[in-house]
């Protein structure tokens, strides 16, 4: 369901009050047409990025709020031009979903990470991970969480997967993006960092295994090609500004 087009008749919009709990609606809410819920009464739907009161909406279903307790499910859309992720979502719902508990589905998800170097004989060493939910060697990164900068991001995710202080290397980052299983669309930003650490302790619970690798091989290690043309890139960008 993430990603489908929607109509919505709009029933509360923002400003109005709720009838049995104490808040009142900081979004439009309606029904999407012609779409019956688990409960068999009209889907509900929460429309982000309009901000102010509207009778109908056309846009894009971005998450499933599934409700605790099986209090059912709740759709959140928005205009296919925007796009929000789980934080952003999360802040504009708990005024009403708060009560409930919940968890979410996003269509969009963002993560940060870091190609991360040490010097060894006078050449880079670069660190490669295997997440448990993983058979792939890749970088470490992963979700921002609220009020994170992406570089905040990336050096938390960086410390908690290997333990690992990084000092980011300015003027250096890589988007990507793709979909994961045909549905949520991801968008990773990966800078390039050194390290003075030597010891790497890896995240038990998420992280199988971790490796340091001269570049030639640890290029040969990657799976997917957008982390190759990471590497290949963050290489170039050491020798051509004279850091290794």
């Amino acid at each position: 369901m993430l990603g489908k087009y929607i109509r919505v008749k709009v029933v509360r919009p923002i400003g109005t009050r709720h009838q049995h709990f104490p808040f009142t609606y900081q979004l439009n809410y309606g029904y999407a047409q012609g779409v019956t819920g688990i409960n068999g009464e009209a889907q509900g739907v929460y429309i982000m990025g309009i901000d102010h009161p509207v009778r109908e909406f056309d846009g894009r279903v971005i998450a499933i709020v599934r409700r605790n307790q099986h209090k059912g499910i709740v759709w959140v859309a928005a205009p296919k031009s925007k796009r929000f992720i789980i934080n952003e979502i999360c802040d504009a719902i708990d005024f009403a979903e708060g009560y409930y508990g919940y968890t979410l589905e996003c269509l969009y998800e963002r993560s940060c990470g870091a190609v991360v170097y040490r010097m060894e004989a006078g050449k880079p060493l670069y660190l490669l991970i295997k997440n448990k939910r993983s058979a792939h060697w890749g970088f470490p990164k992963g979700h921002m969480e609220k009020g994170e900068t992406q570089e905040e991001t990336a050096k938390r995710e960086v410390l908690e997967e290997t333990g690992m202080h990084i000092k980011l290397v300015p003027e250096f980052s890589s988007r990507s993006e793709y979909t994961i299983q045909g549905k949520v669309e991801k968008s990773v930003t990966i800078f390039l960092a050194s390290t003075q650490d030597q010891n790497t302790v890896i995240q038990q619970e998420e992280i199988e295994d971790f490796i340091w690798l001269r570049y030639e091989k640890a290029l040969k290690m990657l799976n997917y090609e957008n982390d190759r043309m990471i590497l290949t890139k963050a290489n170039r960008f050491l020798l051509e500004t004279g850091q290794a």
